[in-house]
């Protein structure tokens, strides 16, 4: 009896638990290995690498690797104002990622402004008895079953309240 080796199935099966690694597909491990590992523990260690003072005012948005046109490049988001803080701590921040990290990871840091002010849109008021609209609340006044009818209305109650 002869055995495919070209099949997609898992020719061998552990038992227990399977690390994440194996349950990927292999996109998605191609893309964890060129540049994933290095953003996910960068993310992870931030606070380490920049320090407490500038933790609160930026954070790592991108990371780009080295290939033969340019240099690895962290892309760094920071608030309106801190630019200069962080422009002084760069050399401090490429050596604390290098170090970490065991190798030059890191060769170039980038930063992008941004307002930390967000703008919620103001909640409107609703001034009906029931949270259902009147095209829903006539649906369910012509339900038949009044025991249906009864949790329906006291569903939109509690909606309502909520």
């Amino acid at each position: 009896m002869q055995f495919k080796n070209n099949t997609k199935h898992r020719n061998v099966s552990i038992q227990g638990l399977r690390s994440f690694k194996d349950t990927l597909p292999k996109n998605v491990k191609r893309i964890i290995n060129k540049k994933g590992h290095i953003y996910s523990e960068t993310l992870s260690n931030w606070k380490y690498i920049v320090g407490a003072d500038l933790f609160n005012c930026c954070y790592p948005k991108t990371f780009k690797n080295s290939n033969k046109f340019g240099e690895s490049t962290l892309i760094i988001m920071v608030k309106r104002g801190h630019e200069v803080d962080l422009e002084y701590s760069k050399k401090d921040i490429l050596n604390r990622m290098n170090v970490y990290f065991g190798y030059q990871v890191v060769e170039k840091l980038k930063f992008i402004t941004f307002d930390d002010k967000q703008k919620i849109p103001p909640i409107k008021e609703t001034n009906e008895s029931n949270v259902t609209t009147n095209k829903y609340r006539d649906k369910i006044i012509n339900v038949k079953n009044d025991r249906i009818k009864k949790s329906l209305l006291e569903l939109s109650k509690v909606f309502k309240e909520k």
